[in-house]
């Protein structure tokens, strides 16, 4: 409403006049880092600098201790008035996601060279992004015998754990005055994935939606790679990765390193020299992006380090010579998830109905069989695969059911959270025993969400017109090879077909910015707009706890959608390794309780 009544002239001179203040700002900034480094080196003092998140500046937030640093005779910098003075020696092991991170690592590596600096790094409560950035920073400073020193500071406004800290830090400093230290590189190179890997190498994937993941495997095999899914879906999993990953990473990476590691570790036939890991990398501001940082960083922990990690990324962040993609393999990667997207729909809409008790797996199992064979035996015909599609509908639609009605319950949320059954608690079977039917979007989705996200960032951020143009004939082209899916779906008579990306995003925009594109973004939404406007009312929105993006776009905006659909029974469950299942269970029961009231 602001802009409306302000010319386009005015609206640049201002944003010429921040910028050029934002930049003096930076300068004289820098100039001060400068001068207190001369005061240092002059008056042989010494210097800690305070490194953190932008926001930790904030004397609401730090809670006064640059004062309480200096009151004991340090000079107390920021990162960002000395970060210019670092080199980050590249490449690092984790992926260098935000700006405020290049400033963290450039400035770790400034002090680690220096007698006269220490570091200490501020941490906030609960933050994922931060489980990145303090691993590393810690490795640089503690690989050259510097001293790592991290306060984690939440609304607690009582110091006296980090006077405590910063006194120790004081000591180690005096006792360590006179030492000499070897100063070591910081920069970690990769195994790399070669060509004759891809013929000797056993590649392992952990296991996010063993209902998609189960056609995926032998359909990457066919192409001549000799992939493994894990089948380790236990308690084991979480402990290991509790072991191996910064706890104060999300929940589903815990899961993933953890389904590693425990492989690893504990089948004792496998031949770590003959044996990669795979897995996929967004490159986006999530910490998912650094799923392979932290792989990588578990098994140099477990002293593994030539295994190689090889990342699956369609944005060039990093390339292996063993892993190519031509069109026979995306062919068959797409048929796959459109498979395992149809199955999902179909058993889910029917094994709550079935007359005959076990009649859906059974079905279910019989055509996993022909989808495997039809993926790994020559080559895959567009015509065939159309027809199998129809004939899986046509047959779950015609399995005997019975004439009851049960309250459909949608699942959205974080990716490997909503699909993977170990890390929900085995949430769709939890709604069939209580006597609802689970409905969960489609896996292909995420992957055109991706996609789409490239109109966005053309528009608005100034990525290459390309990228948008090849996003949107990658869409088209999906879109293509399951319109025998959707069509079958619209005809059938107990079936729903899937949603169109665009219109996702035509209804998400209404309650958050199409730009909301870390994590799940506001597809999240988008997800659950599409279940209320297919009838599905009652939704679960499964979330890591602390999860920073599904606190906006998914929880953030529920209270939004209650107010604008009256029927909507939405509810929001942390999933952590110290959640408790029973507290779970009762929200869950809550909620459906709510659900069967409004059935009837």
């Amino acid at each position: 409403t602001y802009f409306e009544n302000v010319s386009e002239v005015e609206i640049d001179r201002a944003c010429d006049a921040a910028w050029d203040e934002l930049i003096k700002s930076r300068a004289d900034m820098m100039e001060k880092g400068n001068e207190t480094l001369e005061w240092i080196k002059k008056n042989n003092a010494h210097g800690i600098v305070l490194a953190g998140r932008p926001y930790h500046v904030d004397s609401e937030v730090h809670h006064g201790i640059p004062d309480l640093i200096e009151s004991y005779g340090f000079a107390v910098l920021t990162e960002d008035s000395v970060s210019h003075l670092g080199k980050i020696e590249r490449p690092i092991i984790v992926t260098d996601q935000w700006m405020y991170h290049t400033r963290l690592y450039a400035c770790a590596n400034l002090v680690k060279n220096r007698d006269d600096l220490d570091l200490i790094q501020l941490n906030s409560f609960g933050c994922g992004l931060d489980a990145v950035t303090t691993d590393q920073v810690s490795d640089i400073l503690s690989g050259s015998s510097k001293i790592y020193t991290l306060l984690k500071i939440d609304e607690v406004n009582n110091i006296g754990a980090a006077r405590i800290r910063i006194r120790s830090l004081i000591s180690a400093i005096n006792i360590r005055k006179d030492k000499t230290r070897v100063i070591m590189p910081s920069n970690y190179n990769r195994v790399i994935f070669t060509e004759e890997m891809r013929k000797t190498h056993t590649i392992l994937a952990p296991n996010m939606s063993p209902i998609h993941f189960d056609l995926l495997e032998p359909a990457l095999n066919s192409c001549g790679y000799k992939v493994r899914i894990l089948q380790n879906n236990n308690r084991n999993v979480i402990d290991m990765g509790l072991k191996f990953v910064n706890n104060d990473a999300c929940y589903p990476s815990l899961i993933v390193v953890g389904q590693i590691m425990d492989e690893l570790i504990n089948n004792k036939t496998i031949d770590l020299n003959h044996t990669a890991i795979m897995m996929t990398q967004t490159g986006g501001g999530c910490r998912a992006s650094n799923y392979v940082g932290f792989i990588r960083r578990a098994l140099r922990k477990a002293h593994m380090e030539q295994i190689p990690v090889v990342s699956i990324n369609y944005n060039g962040m990093e390339k292996n010579p063993g892993l190519t993609y031509n069109l026979p393999m995306i062919m068959k990667v797409c048929y796959s998830i459109i498979f395992g997207d149809i199955f999902m729909r179909v058993v889910y809409a029917t094994r709550p109905y079935e007359k005959i008790k076990g009649s859906t797996d059974k079905l279910h199992k019989e055509w996993k069989n022909k989808c495997i064979d039809f993926l790994t035996k020559g080559k895959v015909n567009f015509s065939r695969f159309s027809k199998m599609c129809r004939d899986i509908i046509k047959d779950f639609d015609n399995i005997e059911r019975l004439d009851i009605k049960k309250p459909r319950v949608g699942i959205v949320g974080e990716i490997l959270v909503k699909f993977s059954s170990l890390a929900n608690n085995n949430i769709v079977n939890l709604l069939e025993k209580e006597g609802a039917e689970a409905v969960m979007p489609d896996l292909m989705d995420f992957m055109l969400y991706s996609l789409y996200n490239s109109n966005f960032k053309t528009k608005y951020l100034g990525f290459k017109a390309m990228a948008r143009f090849l996003s949107n004939i990658s869409i088209s082209f999906i879109e293509f090879l399951r319109r025998p899916a959707r069509m079958a779906l619209k005809k059938s008579m107990h079936f729903t077909e899937q949603a169109h990306i665009r219109n996702l995003a035509h209804m998400a925009k209404k309650y958050v910015s199409i730009g909301n594109q870390t994590g799940e973004g506001w597809f999240l939404t988008g997800e659950m707009l599409e279940l209320i406007d297919e009838g599905v009312p009652n939704i679960i929105c499964t979330q890591p706890f602390g999860c920073l993006p599904n606190h906006i776009v998914g929880k953030g905006v529920i209270k939004e959608l209650k107010k604008n659909y009256k029927d909507a029974n939405i509810v929001a469950i942390d999933y952590d390794p110290g959640a408790s299942e029973v507290n779970q269970l009762n929200r869950i029961k809550l909620m459906l309780s709510t659900a069967f009231t409004n059935l009837k």
